[in-house]
């Protein structure tokens, strides 16, 4: 029991030690000893409001005076209605029909069931595989885990995972299949395209049920946007072999990349949308999926209009309230405008870093959704050992400074490669992204000087 904390709490990192948060005021969130956390990363990408919002927790606390709990198997509220309908015209024009779950897992994981009952009821019952992309990240659960990619969270449950295929994401900094994004665009070639197509023919297209990817890759490779026209392709490759097309919005969805969903700037609409985080703008455990009218039409046809699944919490009174008045606020705050005035700021703040410091090797992403890739060396591209760390030192030498980011590894190939994503609350004000670039750059001096005194000693033994 060495080194384990004497509590009652299963900490994410039983060795660790958490500072415990009293409250929070807009984008700060505050400890039990008064020390102020610039949140320069919404938690995980999910408070896009900040914090202390008091009309929201209001509603919820209405809410749950009038009817805290309901079993939608029996029953439905104003509010469910209300925030679906919100919901169904934010979307995509065939998309208007709305699923909620508690989280992004339960959302993918009732994306993939939803797919597979589709084409079970309507006769292709062979369609079981999903196709998912390394890098990539759908969620805990283990269908969610199946599809995903990230390397590190599937190693320890390789023998309970499904049998599910993966192609590379796109990743034109570090292609994975060797090309060049010129010669990509010039001959309207993609490996990372034709890939896809081959994946589904040596499966059998009629066995091949998903294609699941996010818009933006998030957490697993740090904010990297496909290249242009990569999603038509996709979609017309999920046309031609009757699979469905799920775009996993959980992390940007709601404004985060700049419009509603960032399916909007891919041009094209997907047969599911699913979303989380920012539709209650962390307030409470909320997320679903919206569904495209051709699957609610073979539900109603091949299924009596019964899907075959469900939560106990799904569509919770109190939670769907949370995201009703959250929606509310990104309305009246016109947080859309901010999104795009405050992104530009950034990058361009964020690119005046990478010519200052050497190990920024490339700055990249949509709206306030921006990911830095992180190397031991620009001029020789030394990438970072995985033992170093590198991410997870920088945020921690950041957190000392009185600011939080989002660290993560494994963007190249799952082991290697260092990022830092950078999303601020989407009501963030300039002086704040002032007060997140000079933390980070602060930051970064200390890291590097850290490096310079590591490489000294190494070459000194």
């Amino acid at each position: 029991m060495d080194g384990i904390k004497k509590d009652y709490v299963f900490h994410r990192d039983l060795k660790k030690e958490y500072p415990i948060i009293t409250h929070g005021e807009g984008v700060y969130l505050i400890d039990e000893n008064g020390k102020k956390y610039l949140d320069a990363c919404s938690g995980a990408v999910a408070a896009n409001l900040g914090h202390g919002i008091s009309s929201i927790g209001e509603a919820m606390a209405e809410q749950a005076k009038k009817a805290a709990f309901v079993h939608t198997m029996r029953f439905e509220t104003k509010a469910l209605h209300a925030l679906a309908e919100t919901i169904g015209k934010m979307a995509p024009n065939h998309l208007n029909k709305v699923y909620f779950t508690t989280g992004g897992s339960e959302a993918n994981e009732s994306a993939l069931k939803l797919a597979r009952q589709f084409h079970k009821d309507a006769g292709r019952p062979q369609k079981h595989i999903v196709i998912g992309r390394w890098q990539s990240y759908h969620g805990n659960t283990i269908g969610s885990l199946s599809a995903g990619g990230d390397v590190k969270r599937r190693h320890a449950y390789t023998p309970n995972l499904l049998n599910y295929a993966h192609v590379y994401s796109p990743y034109c900094h570090r292609c994975p299949y060797d090309r060049q994004k010129d010669d990509c665009l010039s001959k309207q070639n993609w490996t990372c395209v034709t890939d896809i197509e081959r994946t589904i023919l040596e499966l059998g297209p009629e066995n091949v049920s998903v294609f699941i990817a996010e818009p933006i890759v998030g957490s697993q490779q740090g904010a990297v946007p496909p290249p242009p026209g990569y999603f038509e392709k996709v979609r017309e490759l999920c046309d031609r072999y009757e699979i469905v097309l799920i775009i996993d919005e959980v992390m940007t969805g709601f404004g985060r990349t700049g419009t509603n969903f960032a399916t909007e700037q891919i041009g094209i609409e997907p047969d599911i949308i699913t979303f989380g985080k920012g539709v209650s703008a962390g307030y409470a455990p909320l997320a679903g999926m919206i569904v495209h009218e051709r699957l609610i039409d073979g539900l109603i046809q091949n299924s009596d209009g019964k899907f075959i699944h469900g939560y106990t919490y799904s569509g919770h009174p109190v939670a769907v309230a949370a995201g009703l008045a959250a929606l509310d606020v990104y309305k009246r705050d016109r947080v859309l405008e901010n999104v795009k005035e405050q992104s530009s700021y950034l990058f361009d703040r964020l690119l005046e870093l990478k010519q200052k410091h050497t190990c920024i090797s490339d700055v990249r992403g949509r709206g306030l959704l921006i990911g830095m890739e992180l190397i031991k060396d620009c001029e020789r591209d030394l990438l970072f050992n995985p033992s170093e760390k590198a991410a997870e030192t920088l945020n921690s030498i950041a957190m000392e400074l009185g600011a939080v980011f989002y660290p993560g590894t494994g963007s190249i190939d799952g082991t290697n490669g260092e990022h830092l994503i950078i999303s601020p609350p989407l009501n963030v004000m300039k002086k704040e992204i002032d007060e997140i670039v000079r933390i980070l750059d602060e930051s970064l001096s200390i890291f590097e000087g850290q490096l310079r005194k590591d490489e000294a000693y190494e070459i000194a033994k």
